[in-house]
């Protein structure tokens, strides 16, 4: 079983940042999808930067959507309104793929990981749901207008040592006329203070290279699924290596990881464990999982627990979670787990 390291650093990032506005772009064609005909196949990538935005993959499906349309929307959403030069090349899924998801086979092989703690009430590490509040709160200063100066884009960092607060770190985009005095002391008062209590001893950061005026596509580029720690346990448990936005259930690197995180969520919830990593993984085309396994924080195996009271077959998990449905664009932005609401987050009773 693996151990958290006792000094570790966790990331997140806003819904501004360049990668997680493909990310909602990518999701938010996926729900278009679904809405229109919820046996959708979806695989959309999208990448931005500098006025261009290109839209491409696959997609089988019986309903009209206008991907640059959804991508326009979405741009504008977060609170963007420079130009953008669209070019879209979606094809259908390939037929050698198709076949074996036609049967209810697995759409992709691969490796998926599961993790939960009791450490917070949202079964997740502390340190992850701080990091994700930071950058949320950026967001919500923004939006509400509690900081005018505030732009989409940006980061936040945290690291313990010993279990206790060692630094924290802001970078945010701004706007022109703020000196970075009075960003360093709003960003204090509003936002590190709030959300990680006594800050005396810790190290505070904000923007550190002393200027961020220029982000999101006009500052660097953006990639679907380039974020795929942040997406997770932000490196503090393993990451199987693919990546979830764009792709509908049918693609396990997605469906079976929030299986996975389900399946170890509710071990913790349920007492078989404090802490729970659980790990599957498949072979294209085959609907039994070629293993699953799952470890408390002692190293034992819960295996038999989960087989007991968990299907892992695709259109089990597709089933039980109910992810033919358009719920997929508010999880690419501040992590798919630990969000109430969202089915692999329910618990259930288990024995």
């Amino acid at each position: 079983m693996f151990t958290i390291s006792k000094t570790f650093t966790v990331e997140s990032v806003t819904s501004g940042h360049p990668d997680k506005v493909c990310d909602q772009m990518s999701d938010a064609i996926l729900d278009a999808c679904l809405t229109g005909d919820s046996q959708s196949r979806v695989a959309i990538e999208t990448f931005g930067g500098h006025n261009l935005l290109v839209i491409g993959g696959e997609a089988t499906t019986n309903t009209h959507v206008d991907y640059e349309k959804v991508a326009r929307d979405v741009y504008k959403d977060i609170g963007y309104d420079t130009r953008l030069e669209v070019i879209t090349r979606v094809a259908e899924q390939s037929r050698d793929i198709g076949q074996g998801v036609d049967t209810g086979g697995a759409g992709d092989q691969g490796i998926m990981y599961g993790f939960a703690t009791n450490e917070t009430d949202s079964y997740m590490p502390d340190a992850v749901a701080k990091v994700h509040a930071l950058t949320k709160g950026l967001e919500d200063l923004r939006n509400k207008g509690t900081l005018p100066w505030l732009r989409p884009d940006g980061k936040a960092q945290i690291t313990i040592h010993q279990g206790k607060l060692k630094a924290a770190l802001i970078s945010t985009q701004h706007a022109k006329d703020v000196d970075q005095k009075t960003i360093r002391e709003d960003l204090i008062k509003h936002l590190f203070a709030p959300i990680l209590g006594e800050l005396d001893g810790v190290d505070i950061f904000t923007n550190p290279t002393g200027l961020f005026e220029i982000g999101g596509f006009d500052g660097d580029t953006g990639l679907t699924g380039r974020k795929i720690m942040v997406d997770t346990y932000c490196g503090l448990a393993p990451h199987g290596g693919g990546a979830f936005s764009g792709k509908d259930a049918t693609k396990v690197d997605r469906s079976a990881a929030y299986m996975a995180r389900f399946v170890a969520k509710n071990l913790v919830a349920n007492g078989f464990a404090n802490q729970c990593l659980v790990s599957v993984a498949y072979a294209i085309g085959r609907a039994e999982p070629m293993m699953v396994e799952a470890t408390n924080e002692k190293g034992e195996s819960l295996a038999e627990v989960v087989q007991k009271n968990f299907d892992f077959k695709p259109q089990a998990i597709i089933e039980r979670l109910g992810l033919r449905r358009p719920i997929f664009r508010q999880t690419a932005a501040y992590g798919h787990f630990g969000k109430a609401g969202l089915p692999w987050e329910e618990i259930v009773k288990i024995s």
